[in-house]
Order: C-alpha cells, then sequence, then structure tokens
C-alpha cells in the first residue's frame, strides 16, 4: 500500500482512543507513541497494538478514565500505582515522576505497578534522553520465556531499554525484549506463513523447534543469549514488580487473550540519571562524542557502510518517514481495519480509498 503520513494516522489514532473514553491529552499522547514506533520501523510494538488496548479498553480491563498515582514515595524513588491505566498513560506519568525526582536529586528510581502493556519501553527512555538525561527503562509480562533447561516459560519477554542524550543529534536507544525475539515477531511470521529459525522457540521436551504454531500454549521463546538473557529478564522482574510490590510472572494478565474485562497488572521501572548533576554537560559530550567516533570509525565489513550506534537505524527510519510516510506492513493494516471496526472511526482517507 501507499505510505501513510504520520500526522494522518496520529490524528486517527487519537480519534479511536477518544471514542474509547480516553481525554484528548492522554488519547494524543498515546497516539504519538504508537505511530512513532511505527514510524521507527518497530511495527510490532506500533499501531498494531490498539485493536487489543481498544478491546480493553471497551470491555473495561484497562481503565480509560483512570490517573495514574504516587502510593508513596521519597525524594529519589517512588511507587506508583497506575490505576489499570492504559498503559502509555502510567508509563508517561511515572518517567515524568523519575525526572522531576532526579533533577531535584541527581538519580531517581520509580516502580509502576499495576497498569496496562506498556508498548515500546525505548520510548520513555527517549522522552528522558531528549531532557538531558540517561534512562533505563524495564517492565515485565506473562511468563512467555523459557529458563535455559526448562521445558516451559518461567518469565515474560521482559523488555529492557535504555536512551543517553546525544548533543546535536538523536538518543543512543537500545530497547530489546530478554527472549531471543520478542513474542509479536513469532505472531507476525505465522500471519504472513513466513518460516521461522530455530532459535526463537523451545518446544514442550525442552528442545528448539521450528514450528511456530505451537507458540504461546504448547512452546516458549528462547531467552536471549541463554542463561545472559534469562539473568536480564529475571533483573526486569525484580525492578518492575518484586521492588514496586506489583503482579509477578503468571500473576500479570494475558492482555491480547483474557477476557475483555480483566485488567492485565503489568509493572514497569524507571532509573533516571540527571547528567547536569553527576557530570558537566559538555564534559560528558566530549568524551561521549569520541566514544562516537571511535565506533563509527571501526573497519566494516563487507556491505557495511559503517558501524551503528543502538537505535540509529531507527532513527534514520523516523526521519524517513517523516518525509516520506510510513509503509505499514499487511498485519498491521489487517489490525488497524479492526480497530476501526471496533471503534467506528473510518480509515478511507488515511489508506487512500
Amino acid at each position: 500500500m501507499s505510505p501513510v503520513s504520520i500526522t494522518a494516522l496520529r490524528d486517527a489514532v487519537t480519534r479511536m482512543l477518544q471514542r474509547c473514553g480516553l481525554g484528548s491529552s492522554p488519547a494524543d499522547a498515546a497516539a504519538e507513541l504508537l505511530v512513532t514506533t511505527d514510524a521507527m520501523g518497530v511495527f510490532t510494538h506500533g499501531t498494531k497494538l490498539l485493536a487489543g488496548y481498544i478491546k480493553k479498553l471497551q470491555g473495561g480491563g484497562y481503565n480509560a478514565a483512570a490517573e495514574p498515582r504516587i502510593e508513596r514515595e521519597g525524594p529519589g524513588w517512588a511507587i506508583i500505582d497506575g490505576q489499570s491505566a492504559l498503559g502509555q498513560v502510567g508509563c508517561l506519568y511515572a518517567i515524568d515522576v523519575a525526572m522531576r525526582k532526579a533533577r531535584q536529586v541527581g538519580i531517581a528510581y520509580v516502580g509502576l505497578r499495576n497498569t496496562g502493556h506498556i508498548g515500546a519501553a525505548g520510548c520513555y527512555a527517549a522522552r528522558a534522553a531528549r531532557a538531558g538525561m540517561i534512562a533505563m527503562v524495564t517492565g515485565n509480562d506473562i511468563p512467555s520465556v523459557a529458563a535455559p533447561g526448562s521445558r516451559a516459560a518461567v518469565l515474560g519477554s521482559n523488555p529492557l531499554a535504555y536512551a543517553v542524550p546525544v548533543a546535536n543529534g538523536d538518543p543512543i536507544l537500545l530497547d530489546i525484549a530478554t527472549a531471543a525475539v520478542a513474542g509479536g515477531k513469532v505472531y507476525a511470521a505465522i500471519q504472513r506463513g513466513e518460516p521461522i529459525p530455530d532459535t526463537w522457540l523451545i518446544g514442550p521436551d525442552g528442545l528448539p523447534t521450528t514450528d511456530g504454531s505451537l507458540y504461546p500454549q504448547q512452546a516458549a521463546l528462547a531467552p536471549m543469549a541463554g542463561h545472559k538473557g534469562y539473568g536480564f529478564g529475571l533483573w526486569c522482574e525484580i525492578l518492575s514488580a518484586v521492588l514496586p510490590g506489583g503482579q509477578m510472572t503468571w500473576q500479570v494478565g494475558s492482555w491480547i487473550f483474557d477476557e475483555p474485562s480483566r485488567p492485565s497488572w503489568h509493572n514497569a521501572s524507571f532509573t533516571v540519571i540527571d547528567l547536569d548533576a553527576v557530570s558537566p554537560m559538555d564534559e560528558f559530550q566530549q568524551r561521549l562524542r569520541r566514544l562516537i567516533d571511535e565506533l563509527h570509525a571501526a573497519p566494516a565489513a563487507a556491505g557495511v557502510e559503517r558501524v551503528l550506534l543502538p537505535g540509529e537505524r531507527e532513527w534514520n527510519n523516523y526521519r524517513r518517514a517523516q518525509a516520506e510516510g510510513i509503509r505499514l506492513p499487511t498485519d498491521v493494516c489487517d489490525k488497524l481495519v479492526q480497530a476501526s471496526e471496533l471503534t467506528g472511526v473510518p480509515l478511507g482517507e488515511l489508506f487512500g480509498d
């Protein structure tokens, strides 16, 4: 299909969320996050999620009118109850609290419990980086990832993201699942009829499988880099759920498969460092530039222009999408059509027909 403009897609998503009861400001903010993720080329965590979110909002599992609230706090920390709000609403509130506290004391930790599915964790880290701060974001989810030696899932594909501000440029940005691959990529491959590699899934016998139809009922995602990914997934579970007192592992609901009336009880953590408090900004940026230049100058393999920083490809995608529009994959378009049908917001103009 023809490229879709960022503005047109964001406006359509905003209208759909408003039809579900969200106010103008939270609807626009959530739409901005979803569409930006698409524009960066991360289609598993962009507007493809919208139809599922709408079902939760319409069914009451996610509370469209909820306002996250601070349960307890100190100068450099806070625990927030997301009140089963849309995950983007809870996470934006939490990262802003973390940034405010980091400005006051230099570094802050905020735990967010009882929120919706958080979407792309890197968006919140990038928000802090744009404000001159280093940020780490983690989340947890219903188990879908095996541990080394297990025959079933023990942890979620718990996301880990960080962002670092770069003077006169886009932030360094890493956003990864601690599984070998995000579950959304397995679903996307199945929907598109594409084969999957034997490094993605662990079958019911505890051995690798290429049968995507087994996921998630009879197969689990493999952990990223074996025991290393398992360890990082556990770290995310501790920061996101154990420390703030949120739901853990199988206590977390499935925002995709559960009844729409049931909350999903997701959790996240936000750790933010105010650079101005820890290191003179000019000095930090000079040292960071030296490191970036060294990495960019590293000898590249045949067919590779240069070594890239984490996030550099995604920011390049975003700049291209700003100029040319977003080329949405078929599976994303299908989900947008479903969202349109659920809300009654037409997409004819958006899709050019």
